[in-house]
């Protein structure tokens, strides 16, 4: 069986050394398939690359099989609403410490889920009595008919404006004509660690966010442990995420996020959660393990 060679740190992109978002490697900001014939949107400043997306192109048949190659992104959902839920539930505070779970529900949600795939979560969220709409997109036709082809099974995603896919990039929405135009929840799940430029495309996101609403995203710490959890072990051992799915040198480490997002002017709350993947088991909420794995993060624009 064929390893992965561990990468050198002189190999990272200069960016990315110095603790920043931004990376030269031409990246998609999304999982999901593409295949070469079909044209993807693009615009000229796009994060979405073509050459990557056709790695996904087999994903699309197989995106609601919960055995199949999506099988961690089914077993990932229920932590997403959770982290969600957190974020959305607390009084907001400068702390990285999780709030709790009894808090109040706030009013109906707006959700705009980028990189959206076949909709796992988009379809999840749209079925919560806390949610008003569900925007999702993603730059590749196949997955976005895929996904529209899966909520047609359920009628209460057919209710007008509870459920809109658009195959589209992030650059090609139109922006809010007023703050409050702005959605409740953004979403970037397993998305950020494969785009061109992680600070431009999380700006071009937090632009759809209304004051109160909050940018969640999941990805990758880029460490050691990491490179051979995700790499060698769940590529090239197990198997349960298809080979090339990942590049180690573009995970993005939550200190560096963080950084991010103390640089964005009117933004604040910060908050992590680290979670771990037990085969046969699941994922798992584990504190502290955002510092070399898995980890949501969540940012507030301040009202």
């Amino acid at each position: 069986m064929a390893f992965t060679r561990l990468p050198r740190l002189s190999l990272l992109p200069t960016e990315l050394r110095q603790c920043l978002l931004q990376t030269s490697t031409v990246r998609t900001y999304t999982t999901t398939p593409s295949t070469q014939h079909q044209q993807t949107p693009t615009t000229p400043s796009s994060s979405v690359n073509p050459t990557e997306t056709t790695h996904f192109t087999a994903l699309a048949s197989s995106w609601w099989d919960p055995h199949g190659p999506s099988r961690i992104l089914h077993l990932m959902n229920p932590l997403r609403h959770t982290f969600i839920k957190r974020c959305t539930s607390s009084i907001p505070a400068s702390t990285t410490s999780s709030p709790p779970l009894d808090s109040p529900p706030h009013q109906q949600k707006k959700y705009l889920d980028i990189g959206c795939g076949g909709g796992i979560f988009a379809e999840s969220a749209a079925r919560l009595p806390t949610t008003l709409s569900v925007t999702a997109v993603d730059p590749t036709a196949e997955v976005i008919s895929v996904a529209r082809a899966h909520a047609r099974r359920d009628p209460l995603l057919q209710e007008p404006g509870r459920l809109t896919y658009l195959n589209a990039a992030i650059e090609d929405l139109p922006l809010p004509t007023t703050l409050s135009d702005g959605v409740d929840v953004v979403s970037v799940f397993e998305v950020v660690e494969h785009v061109r430029s992680p600070s431009t495309f999380l700006e071009n996101c937090a632009r759809h966010v209304k004051p109160g609403g909050w940018l969640i995203g999941s990805t990758i710490a880029r460490t050691w442990t990491s490179w051979l959890t995700t790499k060698v072990v769940a590529e090239d051992v197990l198997g349960i995420v298809p080979r090339g799915t990942h590049e180690w040198g573009q995970y993005i480490n939550p200190e560096e996020m963080r950084r991010w997002a103390e640089r964005q002017e009117g933004w604040g709350d910060w908050r992590v959660m680290g979670v771990v993947y037990v085969p046969g088991v699941g994922w798992k909420e584990v504190g502290g393990s955002e510092g070399w794995g898995n980890y949501f993060f969540g940012i507030r624009r301040r009202e």
